[in-house]
Order: C-alpha cells, then structure tokens, then sequence
C-alpha cells in the first residue's frame, strides 16, 4: 500500500509550501539595501568618515539615525519619513548632520550629496570640528558635491541592526586659527556604520 506521504496531491502540497515560504523570505529581503540583502553595519567601522585636506584631518563617527522627518520629499510615497544622521568628531570637538529625503531610495541607489532639496536627496546640514588648535565650520557659501550609498539598509533605516553608509563628496570649511581666518575644501569620503538612534 502506498505512503499518503509520497502521493501527488501531498507532494504539490509540499512544494506549494516551500514555495510559499521562499516568497516571503524574498519579500522581505527586499526592503534592504546591498548585495546580499542583509540588514546591518556589514563590519564597517564606528569611526570611518573623514573630512580632510593637507595636514587636516576630522574623523567623525558614533553616527545615528532617526525617523525625524527633518526634511521630508513632496514625492515621497506614503509612509516614507525622512532620515535624519547625526554623529560626532572622534578626534576633536565637532558634528556632522545629514538629513536623507528619500531613505527608500537610499536603500537601492546611489544618491548625490548637496546642500538642498533641488540639487540633491542627501543633504549636508552641518559639519563642524577642531584640529591642530584650529576650528571648522560649514562654509554655507560653497555647494558641498558628492554621492552618498548604503548597504544593509533596511526599515528605511529604522532598523535595529543599522546599517553602513559610503560617503564619496567634497565641501569647504571656515577655518579659524586665533586671529586668521580662511577656506579650506575638504573631501569628505568614507565608509561608516551608522546605528538606530
């Protein structure tokens, strides 16, 4: 007498399930950014977005972000919330503050870096240090460029395993050494894991 277990009606049921299941692994894979659709940091380091040029160097790190809606798209579709990316100078005394229009499509492309809405989805909001007894500051007059990409994003960023940003721009910074007074452009590149806040 043949098994109920090997007859065609259970197996399709078998593989109706299997493919079931595959389904809704691959949907929610896909929410997240990188090739493996992993969620999380993919081991890049707390510390690695550096703002430098000759003889300076600002490392920020300790980056968080949060569902704030500091600067939200009017194509945005519903449910999306803006990004908002804080994080600190690991070897000084400064900031730096993105803000993501789109984390959606941060998740699945590679966004330009600029210093508003109509140039850019990435925005540079502030940045800000200290080195060799001198201080920087955001020089506001000139359009900071770049590109800006994520692996491991998931939640459009809400996720607690966090994920890594990859920063390729440019700006100018104020610098102010006691009485002296002048720009400096800096690249700003880098490779860093940024957590939930």
């Amino acid at each position: 007498m043949p098994s109920s277990l090997s007859s065609p009606s259970r197996s399709r049921s078998l593989i109706s399930v299997a493919l079931l299941g595959l389904g809704a692994s691959l949907t929610l894979g896909a929410g997240c950014g990188g090739g493996d659709g992993a969620c999380g940091t993919n081991g890049a380091s707390d510390d690695g977005l550096l703002a430098s040029a000759g003889g300076v160097v600002l490392t920020f790190g300790g980056l968080a972000s949060g569902l704030n809606n500091d600067c939200p798209a009017a194509d945005a579709p519903a449910g999306v919330t803006s990004l908002t990316i804080e994080g600190t100078q690991t070897d000084g005394s400064g900031a730096i503050t993105l803000c993501i229009s789109r984390p959606d499509k941060l998740a699945t492309q590679t966004l330009a870096l600029g210093p508003d809405a109509v140039s850019s989805d990435v925005r540079l909001i502030d940045l800000g240090g200290s080195s060799n007894g001198c201080t920087f500051a955001q020089d506001t007059t000139r359009i900071p460029t770049g590109t800006v990409a994520a692996a491991g994003l998931c939640g459009n960023g809400s996720d607690a395993a966090g994920f890594e940003l990859v920063v390729n721009g440019a700006t100018s910074l104020t610098r102010t050494c006691g009485q002296t007074v002048d720009t400096v452009g800096v690249t700003l590149v880098g490779s860093v894991a940024v957590h939930p806040m």
